[in-house]
Order: C-alpha cells, then sequence, then structure tokens
C-alpha cells in the first residue's frame, strides 16, 4: 500500500498547492500565459463536475457533494481490496490516480466555501475572520489549466456546426480532473493485461468458491440427507 499512498499524497499536495495559490493570487477570470497562447492559467470556479461542467442548483450541488463522498469511501474500500487480491501494480496505481482527483476536488466542494472569500473584485483571503463565501459542502471547484493548442472555424459546409468557432482543448480543468483522466485512460488502454492477471483471477476465483461452499445447501440436497 505504500506506493499507492504516496502516489495519493503527492497529487493532493500539488493539486491543492496549486489551486490554494492561484485563489490567493489572481482574480477570477484572471490569466497567465505559459506559452503564447496554447498553455494558460485562467482562473475559474465551477459548482459541478470535471472539466467545467455544471450540476443543476443548490441542492444539485450538495447532492454532487454528498455522492463523490460516497464514492471516494467505496473506491479507498475497491483499491485495499486490489492489493488484498495482489492485482498489478498499475491497476492499483491508476485507481489511486482516480482516488487522489475525485479527493482533491471534494476538498474544494467541502472545505473551500469556508475556507475563503469571494474572488470577485479583490484577490481571495484564505481563513477569514468572519467567514467564507457558503457553507460546507457547497464550495466551489478551482479549475486553472487552460490549453485552447487548436483555434479556429468549422468549414460552412459542417453540419450543426458550420461557420462556428473552434477551439481544442476548450475546458478549463484542475490537477485532480488531470489525476482522473490518467487513471481512467491507463485502465482502459491496459484492462486485459490487469484484468486477466493470473494471480489477481485465481484470488478472485478462489474467493468465490470460498463463498459458494459457504452457501446453505439447496432445498433438494437438504431433504435427500432428511430422507437418508
Amino acid at each position: 500500500m505504500k506506493k499507492p499512498l504516496l502516489l495519493i499524497f503527492l497529487v493532493l499536495f500539488l493539486d491543492q498547492c496549486l489551486k490554494i495559490w492561484v485563489k490567493t493570487h489572481l482574480l477570477l477570470g484572471e490569466e497567465i500565459h505559459l506559452a503564447g497562447n496554447w498553455a494558460i492559467i485562467h482562473f475559474t470556479e465551477n459548482n459541478g463536475m470535471a472539466f467545467g461542467m455544471e450540476f443543476a442548483g443548490n441542492y444539485g450541488k450538495l447532492f454532487l457533494s454528498l455522492f463523490r463522498i460516497i464514492a471516494v469511501f467505496a473506491l479507498a474500500y475497491y483499491i485495499y481490496w486490489l492489493t488484498t487480491k495482489k492485482a498489478k501494480s498499475g491497476l492499483v496505481l491508476s485507481f489511486a490516480l482516480i482516488f487522489a482527483g475525485a479527493f482533491g476536488n471534494i476538498i474544494d466542494s467541502v472545505f473551500y466555501g469556508r475556507m475563503f472569500t469571494e474572488s470577485y473584485g479583490d484577490v481571495a483571503k484564505l481563513f477569514p475572520e468572519n467567514g467564507g463565501y457558503s457553507g460546507l459542502l457547497h464550495g466551489k471547484v478551482v479549475d486553472m489549466l487552460y490549453f485552447p493548442i487548436l483555434q479556429g472555424h468549422f468549414p460552412s459546409w459542417f453540419p450543426l456546426w458550420g461557420s462556428e468557432e473552434f477551439i481544442f482543448f476548450r475546458p478549463v480543468f484542475n490537477l485532480a480532473d488531470f489525476s482522473i483522466s490518467v487513471g481512467v485512460g491507463i485502465i482502459l488502454l491496459n484492462q486485459k493485461r490487469f484484468f486477466t492477471d493470473s494471480n489477481f483471477t485465481l484470488a478472485t476465483q478462489n474467493n468465490k468458491s470460498a463463498e459458494a461452499n459457504d452457501a446453505p445447501a439447496p432445498e433438494a440436497e437438504k431433504k435427500e440427507t432428511a430422507a437418508e
């Protein structure tokens, strides 16, 4: 469990350091161009899911925060289960990346409303005396990574989006989102190798066999035993 834990702490540390720095040094909407117009630190916040997607209203936000917390606990247990079944280290580390990313955004959702003042018109203050901009579970997720590498317009003949502006990659995201995407991508690319590993498969089969042996005997067998 050492490697997954170290990876989780590293991702969380880098993610939170960058978010706190952006929140306490930039105004909402402010940008820092790292490499021309295709690699930008662009400070934005969202109430919802990864890559700036929104989820309806305050009740939607509360539901999403609670769902994230439950999902992270389930994912933590699954990572522990994988280690006990001797799964491939690549699979365990991939799920560790997903866990770290999900947990990083949970920190924003749960605590940032209390930790910071608003970023409108002034740089946010950390741990303000008069309280933050909202309550627990209603914080906004901080996003800042923006890579509009390709920009242009669709041809006029293009279906649905003819002549409209085209930007790739348009969403603004954070290190937590990136960690989740990398973890999912590694699993998808290596799923055959990860899930057909002999040790992992054998352990799973043994677990199922043990459960079957512990199951109560069928009614027919019980009757036969009684007749004898």
